[in-house]
């Protein structure tokens, strides 16, 4: 499986998404939202993976405000200083208005209804999705921040799950707590949690990549979108 890059029209200017398609060229949608890597090969390979499962996956640049074409790794000291001067300049509400744009984009290429999928960063931009957009079903892996925009949930009108890392050192377990406290009885969230993953545990090759849980969460997000994106 193998995509191409695109133009997203949004309201600010033109910036640039991975697309993949599935085999047979249509299906739902899901926006996937990136690392603070930018659309690196993790994320082009998350959506060549979600294409190959039969959804159209579109990954667009966030960083294109800050500097356009980002596509670092975990791999060196500079990637990582690169990467968290990214996400200090990166702001959650523009970010949500390219989202709104990619959904915009994408929906017309699909069977209908398009989901999300985060990770890191985009775990926390796959919450603010959920509870911002005309998303039909969204998915955060370890995001960071989410307990500092927890008010918003009460928008909520679609289906949200959450893969939360015990040992996160991104996400303390007091955030964590607030996090689970503040959503678990809300019908339209689900949450797993894996407590002894650190963060990134689902990264392909990443310091903390952890194969038994990463696929695991990978199943139930499959499940979870299959369920509410069919």
């Amino acid at each position: 499986m193998s995509g191409k890059t695109i133009t997203i029209k949004g309201p600010d200017g033109s910036f640039s998404g991975y697309l993949s398609k599935p085999a047979s060229g249509k299906g739902p949608g899901i926006v996937v939202i990136q690392e603070i890597f930018g659309v690196n090969k993790v994320m082009r390979d998350t959506a060549d993976w979600l294409a190959a499962q039969g959804y159209v996956a579109l990954c667009p640049d966030l960083f294109w405000r800050i500097e356009p074409g980002i596509d670092i790794t975990d791999q060196s000291e500079a990637d990582w200083k690169k990467a968290f001067e990214l996400f200090g300049k990166f702001k959650g509400d523009t970010g949500l208005i390219d989202i709104r744009a990619t959904i915009d984009t994408l929906r017309p290429m699909t069977t209908g209804k398009v989901g999300a999928v985060g990770y890191c960063l985009g775990g926390f931009m796959a919450y603010m999705t959920a509870c911002k957009t005309d998303i039909d079903a969204s998915v955060g892996y370890y995001g960071v921040n989410i307990q500092t925009r927890l008010a918003e949930a009460e928008y909520l009108k679609k289906p949200l799950m959450l893969h939360i890392a015990g040992k996160d050192e991104f996400v303390n377990p007091g955030a964590q707590q607030e996090i689970i406290d503040d959503l678990r009885d809300n019908p339209l969230v689900t949450i797993h949690q894996y407590p002894e993953r650190d963060h990134a545990f689902a990264r392909v090759g990443g310091a903390h990549y952890d194969k038994a849980d990463a696929t695991e969460a990978n199943n139930r997000t499959l499940a979870f979108f299959k369920k509410h994106l069919a």
